[in-house]
Formats: C-alpha cells, structure tokens, sequence
C-alpha cells in the first residue's frame, strides 16, 4: 500500500446541472436496454475511441452527471462512459423493483458484458463505491482497476449525516418525510444536499446553485424518485448487515485490481476513520486523503483526484490490465 498526498487546491464549481434528454458540454447521452433495465449512459468528449474504457457509477440520489468535472480531465488517457443506476437521472426503474448494492451491481455487470468493454476503469462513489467494489470482488475479470471516492461500505459507528439515509430505509419513513417536506421549495431541498454532500458549500456558484435546483425540480416530478431513494438506502442498510462472502468489507479484500482510495475530511457521510481500514482490506491500494472534501471529492477536488489517478496508472505500469478469472457469484448477471 502507498499513499498519495496532495496539496489542497481550490474546488470546483461542478453541481450537476438538468439533462432529461440532452447532455451538456460535447457529453453524449444514450439508452441501453438489458435484461431488466434500461440504463441512461454518458459519454465524454469524442476523441477518445481506442483508448482504455473507464465506466463511472454515481452514488445515492445521484446521477452520471456527478462525474461531469472529472471525465474531461481524463480526456487523452481512458474513454470514459458514466451510467444512471436504474432509477436515478435519466434511467427508469428496474424491471424487478431491486434496488438492492447486487442489484444494481448486476445491472452494471449486464451492460458491461453487453457493451463487451471489459476490463475497464471502473469508478464509484458512496453507493457507486460499494457496487463498484462488488463488481470488482465478483467479475475481477471486467475491471482494471478500481478508483472509490467515498465508498460506502460498513462502518460500526456511523456518522450523524447518515442517520437520515438509514431512517429512509424503514418502511413508511419515505412517505412521511415527503409529507413534511412538501411545503420545502427546491431551493431549500438543494442547500440541505449542499449542506450535507460538499466539504464548503459557500463555493458553489451562483449558476451551480440554479443548475441544482432546476435538476432538483426535475427530480420531484418522478413519480418513482421517492421510491428509488428509500429502496437504494435499503440496499445499502441490507448490504451493511452482510456477512461471509458477501460481506463488502470481504468482498474487498478479494478485489485483485490496482485500487485508488479518496476520502475527505469533511465528509458527513463516510467517516474519515475509515480510510485506512479501506487500504487496509484492499490488497493493493493507494490513498487519497483530502482534508477539505466533503463527500464528493470528484466534484470539489476533480483536479486532485485526476492526478492521483494518474499516478495510479503509472505506478501499475501499462500491465494495469484484470488479474484474470470469472467469479460470476452474488452479482452475476
């Protein structure tokens, strides 16, 4: 295990911005339909065909517009795709209703082996960390290596921002709490997230700010938003409670890819503490620790986090490619 320390630099500006069918900034987005899921994906700038492929996966409540800062930097070293989970941005629900961390892991899996572009950069972030990590443990043969911003995986002691996330997994808290919001405009629903998700909100932008509550206005009309939300946070509450070999925290230990670790320390969601258990339990990590990030590093810090990534890449070598073998258990397609 090495780690990767950098200086802070100033955050970007990078609150996703509403795109029900068009895509902003040479981004291209397409339908997918897969056995039991139809998903949303983006795609970079073009130039980059015959590069390696990077496949990027949000985290709860989130969408592939979270990766819209990062994936340019990236331009000229991988080719770079980010997908909505099904019932997030612009994918709908899941033909099955499983919102489970499997669950959507096998929908990534489906596409990837549809798509045919394994071994790839896979990236995740909080939600998108644990699947990115179930579908490294499971099919280590479609990854090449492994970049988690903020996974959520177990932690004993959880942090005081998470508790609304895991109350939203009981059943009925959903409709509750929609009931005693209704009265909040989407200006106060995106400070909330903003309050919550980023290390200093005060730098978002006044355009970033509008963008958001446009997206967040697009959102509260989906008649499933509700719905995906509790049932994602279930899954996540569900995948906590595993254990044997499924368990996340084994499951990790099982990932062969060269893997990069970013945590911040303003993160109200994942605990700091847990960024060296992480590179710990993954055999071959380097960590990425950014004082003033909140939760989305690869919003706030995308530059930081490209480098590191970089740096990743070089200290793999061009082998940087999947240890081979075909696990195709607990998240197969």
């Amino acid at each position: 295990m090495s780690s990767t320390e950098l200086p802070p630099v100033p955050a970007v500006n990078a609150l996703p911005k509403v795109s029900p069918v068009e895509a902003e900034g040479g981004e291209r987005l397409r339908s997918v339909r897969l056995p039991g899921a139809t998903l949303a994906v983006r795609t970079g700038s073009s130039g980059n065909e015959g590069l390696p492929p990077a496949l990027y996966v949000h985290g709860l409540g989130g969408s592939s517009q979270n990766w819209s800062a990062l994936m340019p930097l990236l331009d000229g070293l991988v080719d770079g795709e980010a997908v909505d989970l099904p019932g997030f941005g612009d994918s709908p629900p899941p033909d099955d209703g499983d919102y489970s961390v499997t669950g959507h892991a096998r929908a990534v899996i489906r596409y990837l082996d549809a798509a045919e572009r394994g071994p790839v950069h896979l990236f995740g972030n909080s939600l998108g960390g644990a699947v990115a990590t179930r579908v490294a443990a499971v099919r280590p043969d479609l990854v090449r290596t492994l970049s988690l911003v903020s996974p959520a995986l177990p932690e004993v002691f959880i942090q005081c921002g998470a508790i609304p996330t895991g109350l939203l997994a009981l059943p009925g808290v959903a409709s509750l709490f929609t009931r005693c919001t209704k009265e909040w405009t989407p200006e106060e629903r995106v400070r909330g997230v903003m309050a919550l998700c980023y290390g200093d909100p005060g730098r978002v932008s006044p355009e970033g700010f509008r963008n958001a509550v446009e997206e967040m206005e697009r959102r509260l009309r989906l008649p499933y938003f509700w719905d995906a939300m509790a049932r994602s946070a279930r899954g996540i509450v569900n995948a906590y409670t595993l254990g044997g070999q499924h368990g996340l925290w084994r499951q990790a230990e099982r990932v062969l890819a060269p893997t990069l670790l970013v945590y911040g320390g303003r993160d109200q969601l994942v605990s700091y503490r847990m960024a060296r258990r992480a590179a710990r339990s993954f055999r071959d990590s380097r960590l990425l620790t950014l004082p003033d990030a909140g939760h989305v590093a690869m919003m706030e810090y995308p530059e930081q986090v490209a480098v590191a990534f970089r740096e990743l890449l070089a200290a793999a070598g061009p082998g940087a490619t999947f240890a081979g073998g075909s696990d195709r258990a607990g998240a197969g397609s």
